[in-house]
């Protein structure tokens, strides 16, 4: 299984900050942006700018999300009572994607969407490769046994760069995870400041 590496890298230098927190990222060597006028200072931005940078942070953090796919998960976001930024991050957490991801059964998010795609995985016994599929509470998700000892597997396992959130309970001698609880945003463990409420006024203007 091939690791896409490209896009990810080019987010975190496009925003100065190392968004997944890995110790291969270039921001760790140099903060300034790529390219040949990547050096130059930055200018302030509007409003409008920092509310379109959000944006792009938190729909790249779920690997690099299109934009129909971001504002259709926001649109749904948007009709659930409560406040609509905690409801969307609850939503980009219940991604299969997303789960098998914070389970640490693959190093990144961009592997996870393959991984999915690929049938490794079940959700209470059952196949699915839909990366998108939104996970319950309660749902019990597994790596496939004929796929526990893919070596992206096991190498991920052994990662020290993060650790299981505690809205999911996570065995991984039997590689099963059980998704207990929707998070509101201060129980993700992003490695950067995500501002959803940013987001929420992106969209309310535009």
């Amino acid at each position: 299984m091939t690791k896409r590496t490209t896009a990810k890298y080019k987010l975190d230098r496009r925003m100065g900050e190392n968004i997944w927190g890995r110790a291969k990222s270039p921001v760790n060597k140099r903060e300034y942006g790529p390219g040949q006028h990547g050096q130059r200072r930055k200018q302030k931005l509007s409003d409008f700018g920092t509310q379109l940078r959000a944006k792009q942070k938190l729909k790249g953090y779920y690997g690099d999300l299109t934009e129909k796919q971001f504002k259709r998960i926001y649109g749904d976001a948007a009709r659930v009572k409560g406040d609509t930024g905690e409801n969307l991050i609850g939503l980009l957490e219940r991604r299969l994607d997303a789960v098998i991801y914070r389970a640490k059964f693959v190093p990144t998010i961009f592997a996870a969407r393959q991984f999915v795609n690929h049938g490794h995985i079940t959700v209470n016994g059952k196949r699915v490769n839909i990366a998108s599929y939104r996970v319950k509470e309660g749902d019990v998700i597994a790596v496939r046994d004929r796929s526990k000892q893919l070596a992206i597997v096991l190498e991920s396992v052994s990662l020290t760069e993060r650790d299981v959130p505690d809205y999911m309970e996570v065995d991984h001698s039997k590689m099963t995870a059980t998704y207990t609880r929707t998070p509101s945003l201060a129980d993700v463990p992003y490695a950067v400041q995500m501002e959803p409420n940013l987001v929420v006024e992106y969209y309310a203007k535009n």
